[in-house]
């Protein structure tokens, strides 16, 4: 019996970040590959939080899925969800930057974005015992983009709706890892409807629901809890319990922007797992729960890479404490 709270599910990966900004990927001259894949950071973030976190996935029998299921041990997640694909290769993603630190997904290397280990998470492989003791479940939605892990996140839904366990999706819209992106908003769409709470980028809002309006996407996905829209550094917005509001970012300098919306999720997660879901009835409580998550995002795009850069539970409440008005 596992005591993880929260499961993550989906891809871990190397983001090979560009060392040189501001040039295109056939321009670049070499690349730092920082450990990273939205399900997975937002778990690492957890536990750095404080809140235990277990991830479901799959991974290459190779260096790199070794050096990913190590640090995921390392950091304190629960890897009893993760499996090992005999043949395809651990994921690896290419990330050209640009001179602001903005970065932009720019490709696989030799491989084909079906080729990969991840994409062969199976539905009969689902850890129930895992489902039996976790409150929340997150989710991406890109392993929605391959049969065999579509599947996958079918039945971790079905497992979920079975042991009451709340269901959180991000969408993380990354048209390279579809074959066929003209696919993804239906695909999508059809799993929201099993969704308690729902975290987007104002971008993905525009292109599911042509809003981004966290009360009219609320009104759209019937039953969902609550909708966070976030927009980099013009902060968020979100509709939680019917309490809406939006929030600027917090400014600070900048360093690499991999991430922080795991991390801003994470922070999310953290507090809704220390107050309660019914907590978020209270507009004050709702607001200093995504004021908690915008810091822990905020702080996450101070280093390099998307998980050796997420902060302690003790550094956002220094951070929030020096910040407050």
């Amino acid at each position: 019996m596992s005591n993880s709270h929260v499961l993550c599910l989906g891809e871990v990966l190397f983001d090979c970040l560009a060392d040189q900004l501001g040039r295109k990927l056939e321009e670049v001259e070499s690349w730092t590959p920082y450990p990273g894949g939205a399900p997975a950071n937002v778990a690492c973030a957890l536990v750095k939080l404080g809140t235990s976190a277990g991830f479901v996935g799959a991974v290459g029998k190779d260096q790199a899925g070794n050096e990913l299921v190590q640090l995921l041990r390392e950091v304190g997640v629960d890897t009893t969800g993760v499996k090992y694909h005999p043949s395809a290769p651990t994921r690896q993603v290419y990330v050209v930057r640009s001179t602001a630190g903005d970065r932009h997904f720019a490709g696989f290397g030799e491989y084909d974005t079906a080729e990969f280990a991840d994409t062969h998470l199976k539905s009969s492989e689902m850890p129930i015992s895992l489902f039996e003791a976790a409150d929340f479940l997150v989710l991406g939605t890109l392993e929605l983009a391959y049969p065999e892990s579509g599947q996958a996140v079918h039945r971790a839904l079905e497992l979920a709706a079975q042991y009451d366990v709340k269901v959180i999706v991000d969408v993380n819209w990354r048209p390279v890892f579809w074959k066929n992106p003209d696919l993804a908003p239906e695909i999508i769409r059809q799993i929201l409807k099993q969704v308690d709470f729902l975290k987007l980028s104002k971008e993905e809002a525009e292109w599911l629901f042509n809003t981004t309006d966290p009360g009219a996407i609320t009104y759209r996905v019937d039953g969902v809890e609550g909708v966070l829209v976030t927009d980099g550094e013009n902060g968020c917005a979100y509709c939680l319990s019917e309490n809406e509001g939006k929030m600027p970012a917090f400014s600070i300098p900048v360093v690499d922007t991999t991430g922080a919306g795991d991390s801003f999720l994470a922070g999310f997660i953290h507090q809704l797992a220390k107050q309660g879901i019914k907590s978020l009835g209270n507009g004050e409580t709702a607001k200093n729960i995504v004021t908690y998550a915008s810091a822990v995002g905020a702080l996450t795009t101070t280093k390099a890479g998307a998980i050796a850069s997420q902060p302690t539970a003790e550094e956002v409440e220094t951070f929030l404490n020096s910040h407050k008005s």
